[in-house]
């Protein structure tokens, strides 16, 4: 199992999110296949990104709520943000 890490930005987007509980059940559902190398379904639209977050990986846990991570070491998930399409790009 990986160790999750949170950079600033994204403990600050996760404190925005904690009061609405379907957000939290969903993201906390991914988080818990990335930390588990679980693939993560296509109903989640799991991509690459270009642009400021080259390197990074995207995926769409509602239509508009987003969660951007870095998976480029054994140990741990590095992630980098958490928001709508308008917060992160």
């Amino acid at each position: 199992m990986k160790e999750l890490r949170y950079s600033t930005k994204a403990k600050k987007d996760l404190k925005k999110y904690r009061n609405n509980p379907r957000k939290m059940e969903k993201l906390y559902q991914v988080l818990y296949m990335l930390i588990n190398d679980i693939e993560i379904p296509e109903t989640f639209i799991p991509h690459k990104l270009i642009g400021q977050y080259k390197g990074c990986m995207e995926c769409h846990i509602d239509p508009d709520f987003l969660l951007i991570w870095l998976d480029e070491n054994n140990e741990y998930i590095q992630i980098v943000r958490i928001g709508s399409h308008s917060e992160l790009f």
